[in-house]
């Protein structure tokens, strides 16, 4: 096996920006077994007294997932939140029409408030901007949000949550200009309401923040003009314009797979530069960021779903089952995440759980770990503190989509308070692998803790309920000597290497 060669240096000095939390934020919509039979099952010999599966609950806090984006996605065009909260003997049944099931609205705002609690996790709330508008938005933010003495918040006090919920992230409505969406719209529709519903949202409640719906995806036909013409609309109410993202390898093409991450790359630098262009263009000292709140691989399920019965409840839909080199790309995405952690202050992988998600439940049985639950997990808990901006030189390939991708992927983290430095790598070639030199020299009397590798000789490799074949090892063989790391990074592989001050 040859072996190439890469290099960096890392400065604290040059900084690109304090992490924002919610960057490692999840989703969960009313779609699938995301959350009946995946976070509420309450015949499961885990369940707790509301319903809430308690293995599902530890493996969510193990990811330490801060902010989760709740009730959708595609769901919340055609969804009445008032279905979803009072006694629950009184809620409708619903025909529910973005997944064509029955919604039973057993779980609704105050029951996924509870359980946001159980895992230390924030909520992202949608509204309605499909079916409804202003009217049902503000009224939701006041149930949430507004302490008592009006009809919402009295609403709310009556059924049992004394205290508002203080929500403080809000979606104006989900991919508005897809004509999959209940109630599409176009740029201009959609730019008019978000402004105006976002007004009366926030004079309920001044202190939220806002997020206005990007394009559904990059390939959109109307991609860059949508996000012009809607910032332009609403650029005084919305703080965050959204990104939406999902790759696979359907052609089984893994050095171009690999790369997509260019993509998404391009991706965040377009929508940063319009929103900056709206900014110059309106003379505005506020600046725009970015949310990216879908984003995964999603197309191993894509057949699956095209045979589910409609009108059935919770049946499996979108039950992606990951292998070793999903979990590479998913790395390099949380990678690229984190090199714009300067307009990048919200992501949300999609989704959470069963439905193209981190975590695997069986109905009954155990919960699981999928193979990009490790990326995901090494990313939320170590990359914490302030992103910098090392000087990286590696070896470059083409693939069928892209030139000049280079082999070695990788980010460094700092942590100041806690005297920590990781660095996350991800070495993309097929056959090699890389050795890795990092000038640390800035970095005195630091010493390394671990180098964590996520690796497997099989790329297909899957994990079950009954086996997690794809696994990380902390056997990486990364030294430090004289300020200088080296380490030998195996093909095709996530690292994490982390240094703490001795």
């Amino acid at each position: 096996m040859s072996t190439k060669k890469a290099k960096m240096i890392v400065e604290k000095d040059f900084k690109v920006s304090e992490v924002d939390k919610r960057v490692y934020g999840s989703f969960v919509e009313h779609l699938g077994r995301a959350v009946y039979g995946g976070i509420y099952e309450p015949d499961h010999p885990t369940a707790n007294e509301q319903g809430f599966r308690q293995d599902v609950i530890e493996l969510v806090k193990e990811l330490d997932v801060p902010l989760v984006r709740y009730p959708g996605g595609n769901f919340v065009s055609g969804y009445n939140w008032e279905d979803g909260v009072g006694p629950k003997k009184d809620r409708p049944r619903r025909l529910e029409l973005a997944w064509r099931t029955i919604e039973t609205n057993e779980i609704g705002t105050n029951e996924f408030m509870d359980w946001a609690k159980l895992v230390n996790a924030d909520v992202n709330m949608a509204v309605n901007l499909g079916t409804r508008g202003a009217d049902a938005a503000r009224n939701l933010v006041e149930y949430c949000n507004h302490p008592s003495g009006t009809y919402y918040s009295d609403l709310r006090r009556s059924h049992g949550y004394q205290d508002p919920h203080n929500i403080k992230t809000w979606c104006l409505g989900n991919e508005m200009d897809g004509p999959w969406q209940m109630g599409q719209k176009t740029a201009v529709e959609y730019g008019r309401i978000a402004n105006e519903a976002g007004k009366v949202m926030k004079l309920v409640d001044p202190t939220i923040e806002l997020v206005a719906c990007g394009s559904s995806s990059r390939t959109m036909p109307t991609f860059a003009d949508w996000e012009a013409t809607v910032l332009d609309l609403s650029y005084d109410q919305v703080d965050f314009i959204s990104l939406h993202q999902y790759y696979g390898n359907r052609d089984n093409d893994v050095a171009n797979y690999l790369a997509r991450t260019l993509e998404m790359e391009d991706f965040i630098q377009s929508v940063i530069s319009i929103a900056d262009y709206i900014k110059a263009k309106k003379r505005s000292k506020k600046t725009i960021n970015l949310s990216f709140d879908e984003w995964n691989v999603w197309y191993h399920s894509n057949e699956a779903d095209q045979k589910i019965e409609p009108w059935s409840i919770a049946p499996p839909q979108l039950e992606d089952i990951y292998n070793f080199e999903d979990a590479l790309l998913v790395g390099s995405m949380l990678i690229t995440l984190l090199k714009h952690a300067d307009r990048v202050k919200i992501a949300c992988m999609a989704q959470l759980v069963n439905v193209i998600a981190p975590i695997m439940t069986e109905n009954g049985g155990p919960a699981w770990k999928q193979t990009i639950f490790y990326p995901y997990m090494h990313a939320s808990k170590y990359g914490r503190g302030t992103v910098l901006n090392p000087i990286v030189s590696s070896p470059k390939y083409d693939s069928k989509d892209f030139t000049d991708v280079p082999v070695l992927d990788t980010t460094a983290v700092y942590n100041e308070e806690q005297e920590e430095l990781t660095i996350f790598a991800v070495n993309r070639d097929l056959e090699d692998c890389l050795q890795l030199d990092c000038d640390i020299r800035n970095f005195a009397d630091y010493k390394i803790v671990e180098h964590i590798v996520l690796e497997n000789d099989n790329l297909k490799q899957v994990n079950t309920a009954t086996k997690q074949a794809v696994v990380p090892h902390t056997n990486g063989n990364a030294s430090l000597d004289n300020g200088l790391i080296t380490a030998s990074l195996p093909k095709l592989s996530w690292n994490v290497i982390r240094l703490k001050k001795s």
